[in-house]
């Protein structure tokens, strides 16, 4: 069992909060407020959870600068109240920042019983392989 303290603890449930709002914002048809409430959020339990300057650090490293500029200028973008464009602009940079996980994920994914036999059907498993196999910034 992992033990964690109660500022992490705060920033699990801030960072689900988070996502829920997100979703939820999306699912209203980009309702600007509840996307802006689910960016702040998010940004915060992360924080929390890792750590302020372990946060500064992740984001703000010479290598993933254009994806830190794309998921920051996303957030932006959502705040002055453009929400199409920031969540395209947020998610690209999500996908950029946490492109060297996905190898991970897809590892994990793949040994669960139901989850790695539908990752192997013929459609899903050429988008799975190209995911899986992208490990470096571009």
């Amino acid at each position: 069992m992992i033990s964690l303290t109660d500022s992490q603890k705060i920033g699990m449930g801030l960072t689900g909060f988070g996502v829920f709002f997100l979703f939820f914002g999306m699912m209203l048809f980009f309702d600007k407020a509840l996307l802006a409430i689910g960016n702040i959020l998010f940004v915060s339990g992360l924080s929390f959870v890792i750590g302020l300057e372990r946060t500064f650090r992740f984001f703000f490293q010479r290598h993933k600068a254009k994806a830190t500029s794309f998921f920051l200028g996303g957030i932006f973008v959502v705040l002055i109240g453009w929400p199409i464009i920031g969540v395209v602009l947020e998610i690209y940079g999500f996908f950029l920042l946490f492109r060297g996980f996905f190898p991970v994920a897809v590892g994990f994914i793949r040994r669960i019983p139901v989850l790695g036999s539908l990752l192997s059907l013929p459609g899903i498993s050429a988008l799975v392989d190209k995911i899986g196999e992208s490990n470096t910034m571009v």
